[in-house]
């Protein structure tokens, strides 16, 4: 193991790096805050300040895997697809069956010019967690219970909202609801059976309601559907605990591009459009399973050198004064003091894994299992 390698498992540097990262989220937050004044001034700059601001945040993660971890990620496609890439609204399909999907979306977007203008449909518990839910608000984030009858005006209002935004966002759907469990499938298959609808191998069965209101709100913005099938080489199943620890992943994306006019404007033939979908996804994810690869052009887009500055910018500033003060506290020989301070790291380290917990699988939302209780 190289000294880089082994400085990547150790978890004072983990340590320091949740450090940069919190301190600095909580400074984006504070100057979002003091952007609301722009709002009713001049409601297009405060949304290009703050997308240029969530950019700094989310780069940080998006570093972590693309320069940390140098998990490489793959597209497969066509050439018409690629060169509309970060050129126009679109609404994203992504399979929810890994704890670091998102971030692989991130790094797409980050390559195309679009990480701090993207959108997702999140559920609402996500409001209140620090520098995730903050930073979203301020970008209008459009957040949603998961309840329709208490969602529908809200995810409306939040969508038509969106139809004049100034950049060029992709708005993030996952239309399962929630990540792949063995027990959810399960219990969605169960669903499909009973609605007599095709069951599928590799999915959740996909809630319509989300899709067609995005779609129906949207036109006249949104120009496409890219459906996004994501797998990793080596039936790997990577976690952000395992990108923190520099393990490299080699990520895989099939991307087709649907024109929104392709699109039924019905409500209920745009939820039978949105089945068929994920009826090939389904296909493409067998195929994968099968000849470990998908269909189309391979496309590696270059990484940037704008995510690792980023976060040397702001490691610079931030750990600096850090290692000034731990000095400073140390040299004083006050056991209170240094007491304090080992607590101050304890509780660094704590919300540092509570944040990492966010992503995990095994601590993601009974949403999906609502049904299993019932029938219990």
């Amino acid at each position: 193991m190289g000294f880089i390698a082994f400085l990547k498992t150790q978890f004072i540097v983990h340590l320091l790096i949740g450090f940069v990262f919190v301190v600095s989220g909580l400074i984006i937050n504070f100057i979002q805050l003091c952007t609301l004044v722009l709002w009713p001034i001049n409601k297009q700059l405060y949304r290009r300040v703050n997308c240029r601001l969530a950019y700094s945040l989310w780069s940080q993660l998006v570093m972590l895997l693309e320069w940390w971890s140098g998990t490489e990620c793959t597209l497969f496609s066509d050439e018409a697809t690629v060169k509309t890439f970060g050129k126009e609204h679109v609404i994203i399909i992504l399979n929810h069956n890994f704890e670091i999907d998102f971030l692989c979306g991130w790094t797409m977007t980050e390559r195309f010019g679009v990480l701090g203008s993207s959108k997702v449909l999140a559920k609402r518990e996500l409001l209140y967690v620090p520098l995730i839910g903050w930073t979203w608000y301020f970008l209008e984030i459009v957040f949603c219970k998961r309840k329709w009858e208490e969602d529908r005006d809200t995810v409306i209002e939040g969508l038509k909202r969106l139809s004049d935004y100034p950049e060029y966002m992709w708005f993030l759907l996952y239309c399962e609801g929630t990540r792949f469990t063995e027990t959810k499938h399960r219990i969605s298959m169960e669903v499909a059976e009973s609605k007599g609808l095709p069951k599928l191998k590799y999915h959740l069965l996909p809630r319509t309601k989300g899709f067609t209101t995005a779609v129906q709100c949207l036109r006249g913005t949104v120009s496409a559907v890219y459906d996004v099938t994501l797998n990793f080489r080596g039936n790997k199943n990577p976690s952000l605990l395992g990108i923190l620890y520099g393990k490299k992943y080699e990520a895989d994306m099939c991307v087709r591009r649907f024109p929104l006019e392709d699109i039924p404007q019905d409500e209920k033939e745009a939820a039978n459009w949105l089945h068929k979908l994920y009826q090939e996804k389904d296909a493409l994810q067998e195929m994968y399973n099968q000849e470990g690869i998908f269909p189309g052009k391979q496309f590696k887009p270059p990484r940037r050198p704008w995510t690792l500055l980023n976060f040397l910018f702001w490691a610079t500033v931030l750990l600096s004064p850090l290692f000034t003060f731990g000095f400073g506290v140390f040299a004083s020989g006050s056991p209170l003091l240094i007491l304090a301070f080992l607590g101050l790291v304890g509780a660094a380290s704590f919300g540092v894994r509570r944040l990492i917990g966010v992503t995990e699988i095994e601590k993601g939302s009974s949403y999906g299992n609502q049904e299993f209780k019932k029938k219990e």
